[in-house]
């Protein structure tokens, strides 16, 4: 098995490379390896539409209220 080192500035190694045929019989011979090798689940994007109503308009009247006093806070 021929592997590549990745190394830092400073020449302390960070990762390895291996070919992807050592891989695939590595991941063959270990099945708890296999959960790991699966890519990740794409996750839901939110859009700011989505958060429309979640709040009532005394909520939201509320909530503008506390902003504003916040930020004099900060002035």
């Amino acid at each position: 098995m021929s592997l590549q080192f990745l190394s830092d500035d400073t020449g302390n190694k960070t990762a390895v490379v291996i070919p992807i045929a050592e891989w695939e019989h590595i991941l063959d011979t270990h099945d708890d390896l296999k959960k790991m090798a699966k890519p990740a689940q794409k996750v839901k994007k939110i859009k700011p539409s989505d958060f429309k109503n979640i709040f009532t308009k005394e909520e939201s009247v509320e909530f503008q209220d506390y902003l504003t006093k916040v930020r004099k806070e900060w002035e």
